[in-house]
């Protein structure tokens, strides 16, 4: 192993089960870079047919990073290391710190997206030409790429086989404890350029949202007003590695949850109808390995049953969106998906979007689904399913651009997970049904009391439940009764509700 390497972090902000961190740590010396780079900030174009502009990270999900690169930076810095941050290029910023440290090598997490290989290929290019070797190991999943039964590029585009296959014969590898970090490389070593060993500051949440700077080692305070949490959420989704296991911890042993997760699973207000696990999943705070142990430690201690089964069938389904982009890349995000259809003419009514936004839709159910997400970046599976629907399978709008929304919002966002889900609802992606939701019915059937919508719809508040999922069907004189004015307290509907949808499970 040289004596000094560099371990590069992207979205694996952990030192628990992190072979590219154990893998560097066997160097004499060591370097922990995290890059925020520009591309992956601010306005972007999604190229292609029927391009437009959205933001690839918001309020959310920036605050959510930001506490996870403090975390890092201060368990790094507790172990007698550090982190440090630049603003850049990885395939300028890493060669310029091998060069100024005397980095014989540079470690990271390959990403199964095609613009995370876009960059991981342009940065092995540039450390190459530098004369620096590159070694890329895989953590994203519960089950090693190198492990499947057919090669990635092989794997079944239906969810059902590859699911039996992996449960039938692949093993899962076991974790990986946290390594004892070495030094940084020292400052007043004749071959190192002590000022490159400047840690950086920690970037502001409009740093990472696309705020405008010039500052290659990042500024700055973090922003109160982006950073402020909505009280009515489920959970406030501290960023990082101890609140990850935190979470791990408080809901499968302390609060006993697990035990009943596949009937509650489909809630919609509360921190543990589910686990809540992927905003730490997705952000790399927590390996899904590790999940997956104290799983089978909660089976072989409490019970073993169809929720403990589920909650690693899920995991599965999050490796199979994984595989599907790494094997489909560029194919995944196009209007036809996976499934190259050309029968599907999507609209685009910008004003129509812009009422599923913001939750002003005058659909209760799509609209109390739409403020949550807005207020706190998270979303139940149940509300992502049907807000999808509407607007694919309603509004006949782009799912893409619902998608991208969502990649914008979403405190857990993951582009294979996302990506893959929405294009499941609009009928482009691994499923060939149609897969169109009723809404109205979906409402009736897990809101029945009508909690979930007037706790995000308070203007509907003290209306019967019924008539909370259904105003429109309220008389005028039942509008004055109740104080709900449709066209002025709430919207009238876009669409005849009770057309929508076919209501699958």
């Amino acid at each position: 192993m040289p004596e000094t390497a560099i371990v590069w972090f992207r979205r694996d902000l952990r030192t628990h089960d992190n072979e590219a961190l154990a893998a560097a740590a066997e160097a004499d010396r060591l370097l922990p870079v995290y890059c925020v780079d520009p591309r992956r900030t601010g306005e972007q174009a999604y190229g292609g047919r029927d391009s437009f502009q959205y933001r690839k990270v918001g309020r959310h999900r920036a605050r959510f990073r930001r506490e996870s690169l403090a975390d890092l930076r201060s368990r790094l810095r507790d172990a007698g290391s550090n982190l440090l941050i630049r603003r850049g290029r990885p395939a300028t910023v890493l060669p310029e710190l091998a060069a100024a440290v005397g980095a014989e090598t540079v470690t990271f997490h390959d990403l199964p997206g095609p613009e995370e290989r876009a960059i991981r290929a342009e940065t092995v290019a540039a450390l190459r030409d530098a004369g620096v070797v590159p070694r890329r190991f895989w953590g994203r999943t519960l089950h090693h790429v190198a492990d499947l039964p057919t090669p990635y590029t092989e794997v079944n585009d239906t969810f059902t086989p590859f699911k039996e296959r992996i449960e039938a014969d692949v093993p899962i590898r076991a974790t990986l404890s946290g390594p004892s970090v070495p030094p940084l490389p020292a400052a007043d070593d004749s071959d190192v350029d002590a000022a490159a060993l400047d840690a950086g500051d920690l970037p502001s949440v409009t740093t990472i949202v696309g705020g405008e700077t010039t500052d290659s080692h990042v500024s700055a305070e973090p922003d109160a007003d982006a950073e402020r949490s909505d009280e009515r959420g489920v959970h406030p989704f501290p960023g990082g590695e101890p609140a990850a296991l935190d979470r791990l911890s408080t809901y499968l042993w302390e609060g006993d949850h697990l035990r009943t997760y596949r009937e509650t699973r489909n809630g919609l207000l509360g921190a543990n109808y589910s686990s809540k696990f992927s905003p730490w999943l997705n952000e790399g705070c927590l390996s899904p390995r590790r999940v997956h142990e104290e799983v089978e430690s909660y089976e072989q201690d409490r019970v073993a049953n169809d929720s403990t089964y589920w909650l690693r069938f899920e995991l599965r389904w999050r490796d199979f969106f994984q595989f599907q982009v790494l094997q489909h890349g560029e194919q995944f995000f196009t209007p036809g998906g996976l499934r190259r259809r050309e029968d599907v003419e999507w609209r685009w009514e910008p004003n129509e979007f812009e009422r599923w936004t913001v939750g002003e839709t005058g659909v209760p159910f799509v609209d109390a689904n739409m403020r949550e997400l807005d207020a706190t970046g998270y979303l139940s599976n149940r509300g992502r399913q049907n807000v999808a629907s509407f607007l694919t399978n309603d509004l006949d709008i782009d799912w893409r651009r619902g998608a991208a929304h969502f990649e914008t919002q979403l405190v857990d966002y993951d582009p294979a997970s996302n990506y893959g889900n929405w294009a499941y609802i609009a009928g482009v992606g691994n499923d060939s049904r149609q897969r169109a939701f009723d809404v109205l019915e979906q409402a009736r059937k897990y809101d029945p009391d009508a909690a979930y919508v007037t706790h995000w719809l308070p203007e509907l508040d003290g209306l019967p439940p019924e008539t909370a999922h259904a105003p429109w069907t309220l008389s005028t004189d039942d509008q004055a009764a109740h104080g709900v004015e449709l066209g002025l307290d709430y919207p009238r509907p876009m669409i005849d509700p009770t057309t929508s949808g076919d209501d699958p499970t």
